[in-house]
């Protein structure tokens, strides 16, 4: 997995940029085929706004979380991304299912 990692007005530190990785990894437990994340992080004012774009196997999904904490705004945004990558790959199971127990 390529993830890629950028900062809007933010300076993107070692232990920013460790913990967005650390996060990422979590979602590679539920799903293998991911092949590229792009993650944005920004401070508008006083809100911290965490966005990313993942690229996987049959799909491309998008998350965004704000909060005044850019830390829990990146746990949003991963919690966010987790619950769309385990629907995604049960409806690919599904679909899987499905045509092979057509005859």
């Amino acid at each position: 997995m390529q993830v890629n990692i950028t900062g809007h007005h933010v300076e993107l530190t070692d232990p920013l940029r460790d913990y967005v990785q650390e996060k990422l990894a979590r979602l590679e437990r539920h799903y293998d085929n991911i092949t590229n994340v792009q993650v944005t992080l920004s401070v508008e004012k006083e809100r911290r706004h965490a966005g990313c774009r993942l690229h996987a196997a049959g799909a491309e999904l998008h998350a965004e979380a704000t909060d005044n904490d850019m830390y829990a705004a990146i746990d949003a945004m991963t919690d966010k991304l987790d619950r769309q990558l385990v629907k995604h790959k049960e409806k690919a199971q599904a679909r899987a299912q499905g045509a092979s127990g057509i005859r």
